[in-house]
């Protein structure tokens, strides 16, 4: 499923996906997938064949069930909508009517059904937000794949700004958060920076200042190198693809080296520190060697300047 891609209408990009958890982001992403230009016929996936599309780790049909059961509780509490350019005209609804689970056939599967008012969201898209499922499913912090989602959005403009009321409410961070900017750039901005930067060139990320005592924080903006327009998604087979990844983090030079390492450990599907640990073990070899090689050019040096004095 590496070539598997998702598009949508950008719409679906403000809803904020509250509380959802990596794996239920996967879920929800991958049945989205496959919605595309259904219209309101019932879609079927097989347990399989989901499992496959979302990349789910764990074995059994009951924890499957229950992960799904809860995207679906999840996404019932969302407000899908739209509203007109003058914001004077709003509409909400919900984007499923059914979600059927049947874990005792043969062979499990869910029936899927888009609610009629939903459908512009899926099908005869004049606009759209497109990626790679593989891509997105494969990134590890929520806050990764919400920044991730929401810069495919301006992937061919290069730039992207939030102000802090929307940063916060799209990526759904804690309100605790908003007078503690440490640890936005701890647990929000780090795996953001460090799962992106493999996936837009060039990645930075700015926070802009206001006026006033303290210069508060008053939004985000993100830039990297624009995709061309008639760019695609696809995979270019693993080792391209790694390779391209691993390029854009070595070039970055918005990242500390720690956070290359990590990046690098993520990329590569390393247990964290491995990279740190091999980089710092070959600069301790190669450190020590030069230290060899300093104390023979000395001890050569003495070697000729004794036989300097007996000649």
């Amino acid at each position: 499923m590496s070539n598997e891609l998702i598009k949508y209408d950008p719409e679906l990009n403000t809803i904020p996906l509250r509380k959802f958890t990596p794996i239920e982001m996967n879920l929800f992403f991958s049945i989205i997938s496959r919605m595309r230009d259904k219209g309101d016929q019932t879609v079927r996936f097989s347990f399989e064949q989901l499992k496959d599309l979302s990349n789910y780790k764990p074995t059994a049909n009951n924890r499957f069930e229950d992960d799904i059961q809860r995207t679906y509780e999840k996404l019932i509490g969302l407000h899908f909508g739209r509203r007109s350019k003058s914001g004077l005209n709003r509409e909400m609804f919900v984007m499923f009517t059914k979600f059927r689970i049947v874990g005792e056939a043969d062979s499990p599967y869910i029936d899927i059904e888009v609610y009629k008012d939903a459908l512009p969201l899926l099908n005869n898209l004049d606009t759209w937000v497109r990626y790679a499922l593989a891509e997105f499913r494969d990134l590890r912090s929520s806050y990764a794949k919400t920044a991730f989602r929401l810069l495919k959005g301006f992937r061919t403009t290069g730039y992207a700004f939030l102000s802090k009321e929307d940063f916060f409410e799209l990526l759904d961070i804690p309100k605790s958060y908003w007078k503690k900017p440490g640890d936005v750039d701890r647990y929000v901005l780090k795996p953001i920076r460090e799962e992106l930067t493999p996936l837009f060139r060039g990645l930075t990320v700015r926070k802009k200042y206001g006026k006033g005592r303290g210069k508060p924080v008053i939004g985000y903006s993100f830039t990297w190198k624009p995709e061309k327009k008639d760019a695609n998604d696809f995979s270019q087979g693993q080792f391209q693809d790694e390779r391209q990844k691993l390029f854009n983090i070595q070039h970055n030079g918005e990242l500390t080296d720690q956070e290359k390492w990590r990046a690098i450990d993520k990329v590569k599907g390393l247990p964290l520190g491995s990279t740190e640990k091999q980089t710092l073990a070959e600069q301790q070899i190669e450190h020590d060697k030069k230290i060899r090689d300093q104390a023979r050019k000395e001890a050569l040096a003495e070697l000729r300047k004794g036989f300097g004095n007996h000649a």
